[in-house]
């Protein structure tokens, strides 16, 4: 779960950062732009763009770093939704082919690009564009630095507007308000609901086993995770609980129960994030949208309802002395009884923005770890020796969170070299009001105020500077270290500060790290120590090959919508078996 980390985050080259004008994209085969302000907004933008990149890339050369120049700002609506599918193929069939503009200038190229641009230009460099200044970075020691000191650096809350679907937040408050907020949500994040979170999460890995292993192959491991992903949100947000393969649809409006469409409502603005970002609830409201966006507006109104419903029937119960539950809303609903808690609808805020956060961010995670592994049959092994020796022959429902957990650093390995890989949220910090100086390998820089730092997590996770000549590599053996054959002696490594930042880093750091990790440990743990997988092979394949073209799949698949994920994971149907007590054959 994440967070404050997606919470954070810019979708790359920023799809969150829409404060003026707004975008209908994906309503059916066509995108509009739906505007706060005259619609020939996007047309002055355009017109005016080369002055613009001009004064800014004279602001640039000032500074001494190296420079690259885009023409559009990766912050215009229409650029965004159209980017790579439409303009980027376009502009690379022209003579003067690829170059700075289409190797930058789209969304989730940082992805494609891995550590390159900082092999050539260095550990930081600016990109001059219509709009701001994004300085991006790749050293772990100014990260470290820029992460530790919020109040030099801090975030650009702009950005974040729009996560107010329900209230402010977390992701939205700063200063004293964000204090309390953290506060507050970290009473929340405890280690009873971390409790509640390993439970279910084995409850639910073990039915979605159990049902992979008996379709023979199955090509929805991507939707399966994230009904997984869900089901925990429910369980551990709201403490309802539900069977892995619960039914799915639209929101039965002739229900009375406001209960009985809680999960169905939260689903549908789960899936339908970015359109809810980019529209907002004013929009969607409007009677002559299709069909989607009305239902949309449904789950809104009935998940609004929902917590209304909750809210009050927790304060009743807090006033009958009523004990409180491990769930997160009845947490956050009880620390905010004082007179310095959180409003309603900040408290309202929040619980959309943890299930926000923590939804596909595990989802992909999990998708991401399953295709991976199946291309690897000796990690599933190195996994399972630590799972056949910490677990034994114990069935699921007795292993225990407070002395299991801990104990499965392997298991956590495949975690952290996963999101090292295929860090789900980049983040976003600035240089506020003021100009700062920004010191980086020895050298200090002073960067004009109002700028965007950008921490290129994919940089600084696959750089060979900081993880060696493999670094390209899927090998969660690289968190392990031991001075004996013993699992029992296996230390989990501690990466350098600032290498390592899918979780963020300093005061914001994502408080639902703990969250996350328990989810991702218990899930692999039911999954791997009765089964393993591996990919479907087709006519003409045999095994060696069928995992090569995963591994390309997964590679070559992968770009940011929202977030990083795989486009077409059902291209690579995957395979259940349950394991004998040798290991497998690669």
């Amino acid at each position: 779960m994440d967070r404050e980390c997606r919470s954070n985050s810019v979708s790359s080259q920023s799809a969150l950062s829409l404060p003026k004008t707004r975008v209908s994209a994906a309503l059916g085969a066509t995108a509009e732009i739906v505007s706060l302000s005259p619609a020939r907004r996007i047309h002055i933008e355009c017109a005016h763009a080369p002055s613009h990149v001009a004064q800014n890339y004279l602001v640039a050369r000032k500074i001494g770093l190296p420079v690259r120049v885009i023409p559009i700002d990766p912050e215009n609506p229409l650029w965004m939704v159209l980017d790579k599918r439409v303009f980027i193929p376009l502009f690379e069939k022209l003579p003067f082919g690829p170059g700075t503009f289409t190797r930058f200038n789209w969304r989730g190229w940082e992805f494609a690009d891995k550590y390159r641009a900082h092999e050539e230009m260095g550990d930081v460099f600016i990109m001059v564009t219509p709009g701001k200044l994004w300085v991006h970075l790749c050293s772990p020691d100014a990260l470290a630095e820029i992460l530790k000191k919020d109040k030099d650096f801090p975030r650009p809350l702009e950005i974040f507007e729009m996560t107010k679907v329900f209230g402010d937040n977390l992701s939205t408050a700063d200063g004293k308000s964000w204090n309390k907020h953290r506060k507050i949500t970290s009473l929340a994040f405890n280690e009873h609901n971390n409790e509640l979170v390993w439970s279910e999460t084995i409850r639910q890995s073990r039915s979605a086993v159990n049902y992979w292993t008996s379709k023979g192959a199955t090509a929805s491991i991507a939707d399966d995770a994230r009904t997984i992903s869900l089901h925990i949100l429910s369980a551990a947000g709201f403490g309802k609980f539900y069977p892995f393969q619960a039914s799915r649809g639209s929101i039965d409006t002739t229900t009375t129960s406001v209960a009985a469409n809680y999960k169905e409502s939260l689903q549908i603005i789960l899936d339908n994030c970015v359109l809810l970002f980019v529209l907002g609830t004013a929009v969607i409201q409007k009677p002559w949208l299709p069909k989607k966006a009305r239902e949309l507006n449904a789950a809104v109104h009935s998940f609004r309802a929902y917590m209304t419903e909750v809210y009050e029937a927790e304060k009743k119960a807090f006033s009958e002395d009523k004990p409180a539950a491990n769930n997160l809303m009845t947490q956050l609903v009880r620390a905010s009884l004082g007179d310095d808690g959180l409003s309603e609808t900040e408290i309202y805020g929040n619980i959309f923005v943890f299930n926000f956060a923590g939804h596909d961010t595990t989802a992909h995670t999990l998708a991401f770890t399953i295709y991976l592994l199946a291309t690897d049959p000796a990690m599933q092994d190195w996994v399972f020796e630590e799972l056949e020796h910490v677990l034994g022959e114990r069935p699921a429902d007795e292993w225990a969170y407070t002395t299991e957990y801990p104990k499965l650093k392997r298991t956590l390995a495949v975690l952290y070299e996963t999101i090292r890989l295929y860090s789900p949220v980049p983040i976003a910090k600035s240089t506020g009001n003021s100009d700062k100086p920004l010191t980086v390998d020895g050298k200090t820089y002073i960067i004009p105020a109002k700028t965007l730092l950008i921490p290129n997590h994919i940089a600084v996770h696959t750089h060979p500077k900081y993880w060696g000549e493999d670094s390209l590599k899927f090998n969660p053996k690289r968190w392990i270290q031991s001075t004996s054959a013993r699992i029992d002696d296996e230390v989990f490594v501690t990466p350098r500060k600032g290498s390592f930042i899918p979780w963020s880093d300093g005061v914001r750091n994502c408080p639902g790290k703990k969250f996350s990790q328990v989810e991702f440990v218990a899930c692999m743990a039911t999954l791997l120590k009765e089964h393993y997988v591996e990919p479907k092979v087709f006519d003409g394949e045999d095994m060696g090959q069928a995992r090569r073209r995963v591994l390309k799949l997964v590679e070559e698949d992968t770009g940011q919508v929202l977030l990083l994920q795989m486009f077409h994971p059902e291209r690579a149907p995957m395979v259940w078996k349950r394991r004998s007590s040798e290991k497998m054959v690669g």
